[in-house]
């Protein structure tokens, strides 16, 4: 039975096989002394224990958005913080992002739910406050049904 950092772990694992790397490989933003790692998903790619735990829907219309904060000056150790944000898609329609922090042992993640479309494509705009630090992520992310 796997524990929740290695179900994290191959979560992340799988998903780097799943999208083209290009667009993976530098899923980073850093602000000053944090570095703010972040995926989106299909909601399928949790385990269902992991799913029910969270209370997040599996579903191949529902993504998760996950992200953590690391310091770079204490050796990129997982860092609290305060997240919210919204997604929007190209017709303006919005949603909010309900973030809930997750801790297992040292690591530290947040993941909110994201209800979408086939091909949609989502700008989202995430605001992180951190080490007395508020910030805003702002991506975007096409989004497929399996």
């Amino acid at each position: 039975m796997l524990n929740l950092t290695q179900a994290y772990q191959a979560f992340l694992i799988a998903a780097l096989f799943c999208f083209n790397t290009s667009g993976i490989a530098a899923q980073f933003q850093t602000f000053n002394n944090l570095e703010v790692h972040y995926i989106a998903l299909t909601s399928t790619f949790l385990q269902p224990d992991i799913a029910q735990k969270y209370t997040i829907k599996r579903s191949k219309y529902n993504a998760i958005i996950n992200i953590s904060v690391l310091d770079k000056n204490a050796g990129n150790k997982a860092v609290s913080a305060v997240i919210s944000g919204t997604g929007k898609n190209l017709l303006g329609q919005s949603h909010d992002l309900n973030f809930i922090e997750i801790k297992e042992g040292d690591a530290v993640y947040y993941i909110a739910d994201y209800p979408f479309s086939n091909e949609e494509i989502v700008n989202f705009n995430i605001t992180i406050t951190a080490q007395e630090q508020t910030n805003t992520l702002k991506f975007q992310h096409k989004f497929y049904v399996d």
